[in-house]
């Protein structure tokens, strides 16, 4: 909850915003003297998305110890989703999905590059309401970027500049930042420094939000929102918190402290013997050497991180609401893919259990009402669902679902599986609302995983090899050699 004196700061520097604004004529081709908002369904989009953040940290999402009060906010106005799945369980080719409508195996985008050359002529999804007469700009990670390399430089990463208006980048210290840190990986005898990387380190830091990437990111995005409040806008905000480095100011770390505190999920022993050494994330806390004290901390780092991401995702909702645009405006809140938390000693992402492969999905449009929706749905179908929203003909290939009739009937179905990819190790999910099937390297010669997710919902028994279950394998089989053919078919 905010303070009286954060709130007054708030309201001042919304205030102080409004005024510039009034003062400063649009750069922009609609002039921001005229209010270009047609009658009829077309809406702002507003477009946020945390980076490696799991739906399991999330109050809306039944965490009660991780308060997140402003993402709470879209939930209770909009249609929070429960099974809604990344197309890539790391950031590159979930992100490049998203943006292209495509599936990272019909583009080829597997990793880390500018998607570009792959996708061609074919416009992605804000580049569709930009070539449509929208200001379209992103702050920060939206297409894939380097944490905390990227952050650090204050560059592109691997952006696609013909998907904007104009682009912003927030440069942070990141692990740099002066406060009391500590390297929880691979650092046993607690004598290893600091250090950056996709590395797992805490940092309790010095000075304000306004020092790290996340804070600049929310202040850019209230400053675009008063400047082309009078205008059509799709604003991708990305923050990149609860990434590694852990990293955030002191007072968000307050709710989790002692970190002795801190729950872990529950630890089988034998957990592993039944899955294929590909089923074995790559971060796990043995082979990362965290004792138990230092995956209590990683999880207090990660929750404050998430605290810190949440308090600035609110900052951006108070300027919607300043400028008067709450009921012009579709927001979605979204992840780029889960992340484990020691669910099975997993950390990190990458693995295709849902932990990794689920994320948070709400989407909130004005005059429909809240909801909570089980359908089995893809961060693929975002673009095709928004595009329609707003009265835009989206293009006829790409390969998402427009899944808005959810948002009015959310008792819906929309697909009997969703589909994700772990390129790292040629994994493949085939995710229905009762099993959960995942397959490694094309032939299935990395090995098979097998989950009645009603029985077992942590997904702790693979019953792949199982005689009973063989003919559901071979079923599975079978539909995913279907998927990807159908996946690859397009005329990119």
């Amino acid at each position: 909850m905010k303070s009286w004196s954060q709130s007054v700061y708030v309201e001042f520097s919304l205030a102080i915003l409004i005024f510039l604004g009034s003062q400063i004529p649009s750069t922009t081709a609609l002039s921001a003297e005229t209010d270009t908002h047609p009658s009829g369904s077309q809406y702002n989009v507003l477009f946020i998305i945390s980076d490696d953040l799991t739906y399991t940290a999330l109050s809306c999402y039944g965490n009660q110890v991780c308060s997140t009060p402003n993402i709470d906010r879209i939930a209770a106005r909009g249609t929070r989703f429960t099974r809604a799945y990344c197309q890539g369980t790391y950031c590159g080719p979930s992100r490049a999905s998203f943006m292209s409508g495509y599936y990272p195996h019909a583009t080829g985008v597997l990793g880390y590059t500018n998607p570009r050359p792959q996708i061609g002529d074919r416009l992605t999804w804000s580049q569709l309401f930009k070539n449509n007469g929208y200001y379209a700009a992103r702050v920060s990670k939206i297409f894939h970027m380097g944490v905390p390399g990227g952050i650090e430089e204050g560059s592109d990463g691997a952006d696609d500049e013909l998907s904007w208006t104009e682009r912003f980048n927030s440069q942070g210290p990141e692990w740099k930042a002066p406060g009391d840190g500590e390297t929880l990986e691979n650092n046993p005898d607690g004598k290893r420094p600091v250090v950056g990387g996709n590395t797992f380190v805490v940092v309790e830091a010095d000075g304000d939000d306004l020092v790290h990437s996340d804070g600049k990111t929310a202040d850019k995005a209230v400053e675009l929102i008063q400047q082309h409040r009078k205008e059509l806008f799709w604003l991708g905000v990305g923050f990149v918190r609860p990434h590694v480095p852990f990293v955030s100011p002191r007072k968000y770390y307050v709710p989790f402290k002692p970190y002795e505190t801190m729950q872990l999920p529950e630890k089988l022993a034998g957990d592993w013997d039944d899955i294929p050494k590909a089923g074995i994330n790559y971060k796990t806390s043995e082979n990362m050497k965290m004792d138990l004290r230092r995956q209590k901390k990683a999880m207090g780092g990660y929750y404050a991180s998430v605290a810190y991401m949440d308090a600035q995702v609110g900052k951006v909702l108070d300027a919607l609401a300043v400028a008067g645009l709450e009921d012009k405006t579709i927001i979605i809140f979204t992840s780029d893919h889960g992340y484990h938390l020691g669910e099975h000693d997993f950390w990190a992402k990458v693995s295709l259990r849902d932990e990794s492969a689920g994320v948070p999905l709400i989407i909130s449009v004005p005059g429909k009402n809240p909801a909570v929706c089980n359908s089995l749905v893809e961060l693929l179908d975002l673009y095709p669902t928004v595009a329609t929203l707003c009265g835009l003909q989206p293009p006829g290939q790409i390969q998402g679902k427009d899944i808005s009739p959810l948002l009015d009937d959310p008792g819906l179905e929309v697909r009997e599986a969703a589909f994700s990819v772990a390129p790292m190790r040629k994994g493949f999910l085939l995710r229905e609302q009762k099993y959960a099937y995942i397959q490694y390297n094309e032939d299935a010669s990395g090995g098979i995983e097998l989950f009645d997710t009603e029985a077992d919902p942590q997904q702790y028994t693979n019953l792949a090899s199982s005689p009973e279950y063989q003919p559901l394998v071979e079923r599975f089989k079978t539909s995913l050699s279907a998927k990807l053919e159908e996946v690859r078919d397009n005329d990119l």
